[in-house]
């Protein structure tokens, strides 16, 4: 897993059948200091996050666990909404501190 703040969102139209329904993220990954990365890339969304939140991101055949989405094309998929994250004794990140 790693750790990645929800930057907007990608709308589609088209897509494919198993992908209906699926709101789709883009990221930045985090670095270990608690930076954003230079890059972004897309996820599914099956938690509700928002813009601006911090995310788990899981990736690979790890991403398609959910139920009924074994065969869905995605890569990455936002598995849960970071509250708070501290690194040996110092906070990197807190929801309450973001709004």
């Amino acid at each position: 897993m790693q750790i990645a703040r929800v930057c907007g969102t990608v709308v589609s139209t088209q897509k494919l059948d198993s992908m209906r329904g699926l709101k789709l993220l883009v990221l930045q990954p985090i670095d270990d200091d608690g930076q954003p990365l230079p890059h972004y890339e897309v996820a599914a969304d099956l938690v509700g996050a928002g813009t601006g939140e911090w995310v788990l991101v899981s990736r690979g055949s790890a991403a398609r666990v959910e139920s009924g989405r074994e065969q869905c094309p995605i890569d990455a998929l936002a598995i849960g909404i970071i509250d708070t994250v501290s690194v040996e004794n110092r906070q990197l990140y807190n929801k309450k501190d973001q709004y």
